[in-house]
């Protein structure tokens, strides 16, 4: 896809996303993805060695490959929202083995899917394209549902069936979010132990959070500090969504708040909300990836457009699933390969 198809896919938006300069947080203060990625950041790090290896497996892979920019295929939805909610559309995927041929198809970094996905095909597959891992899930079927993500498999586990990282999610704000995050916090550490990368979804859930005007779930104050907090927990990179609104803080009142936070470091253009996510991440030192959202019937044109705004915020990639294996793996493929030219395409500039 070339930059003018990108520019199409934007439409009347094109100008706004693609002109734009960031004056809150300028780019020279950010750690930029790049070829170097694992040297430059980690390198100097407490990461050992066996976790340098499994990252530059991940950043090395794919039609992104060596580029420091990443797209990761996550098909975990099984779980988090049933097998049948998330396949009806196409079947195909309840065969575990399909999800593994769209992420190599498609050119991905990695596949990020379940210990029953992967370990039913991993001697087949983990040596040909790197295993994301995912431990924890909301597994739906309590009755009222509660948001508690459930740890499904052990470190030792996700080690011995061949993955390069491990991923967990956080709901930030739930009852039992301090739990997760002590909970969470020990098993990247046992990670890392093992040789193994790691990756935090860090999601919100408050009902206090959503009020008659806005849903502040996806706030760039509320979810940068989440980011914030994943980082301190050593998360390598962190899985976002992106941000559409800002205040969260100042309109719920709690927790704590700087103006200059919403007058000086932030605006409302999308890429500086973006931005903020990112300097809440040690100023990119720990990459953003973020997500891609429900499939519906704009697919393509909204995939690129959360790419463009996520690389020139300074963020270094998508994982898109549902977009992705809820259509034909033709048309699947198109949507993935159309995130990873964003980044491949030098004229989408760093804001």
């Amino acid at each position: 896809m070339s930059f003018a198809d990108i520019k199409k896919h934007l439409g009347a938006g094109a100008d706004k996303l693609l002109n734009h300069k960031c004056t809150t947080i300028p780019k020279e203060r950010l750690h930029l993805p790049g070829s170097d990625w694992v040297d430059r950041i980690f390198g100097i790090s407490d990461r050992n060695i066996r976790v340098l290896k499994s990252l530059q497996a991940l950043y090395g892979n794919g039609r992104l490959a060596n580029t420091g920019y990443l797209s990761i295929l996550p098909v975990d939805q099984g779980i988090e929202h049933t097998a049948g909610a998330s396949f009806a559309s196409n079947p195909d995927y309840f065969d575990s083995e399909n999800i593994i041929k769209l992420a190599i198809e498609g050119g991905c970094n990695a596949v990020a899917s379940t210990a029953g996905v992967l370990g039913s095909v991993a001697r087949k597959y983990a040596h040909k394209i790197p295993f994301v891992l995912k431990f924890n899930h909301n597994e739906l079927l309590t009755y009222p549902t509660k948001y508690d993500q459930i740890m499904f498999c052990s470190m030792k586990q996700a080690s011995e069936t061949g993955n390069v990282a491990v991923g967990a999610t956080i709901y930030f704000g739930s009852k039992d979010s301090n739990k997760k995050i002590v909970e969470v916090a020990r098993a990247f550490e046992h990670a890392h132990d093992l040789g193994m990368a790691t990756i935090l979804w860090c999601y919100l859930r408050n009902p206090a959070f959503k009020t008659a005007d806005e849903d502040y779930h996806v706030s760039a104050d509320v979810t940068g500090q989440a980011n914030h907090l994943g980082v301190t927990i050593h998360a390598d990179i962190i899985k976002q969504k992106l941000p559409e609104n800002n205040g969260g803080f100042k309109a719920i009142k709690f927790g704590k708040f700087d103006e200059k936070m919403y007058t000086e470091l932030c605006s409302d253009h999308p890429i500086d909300l973006c931005r903020y996510q990112v300097a809440n991440q040690y100023m990119g030192r720990m990459g953003l990836i973020n997500s891609g959202g429900a499939s519906g019937d704009n697919d393509i044109q909204q995939a690129v457009e959360t790419a463009v705004i996520n690389k020139r915020a300074g963020g270094m990639g998508l994982i898109l699933g549902r977009k992705a294996f809820q259509r034909p793996l033709k048309e699947g493929i198109k949507i993935v390969n159309a995130v990873q030219d964003v980044y491949l395409t030098p004229e989408v500039t760093i804001a």
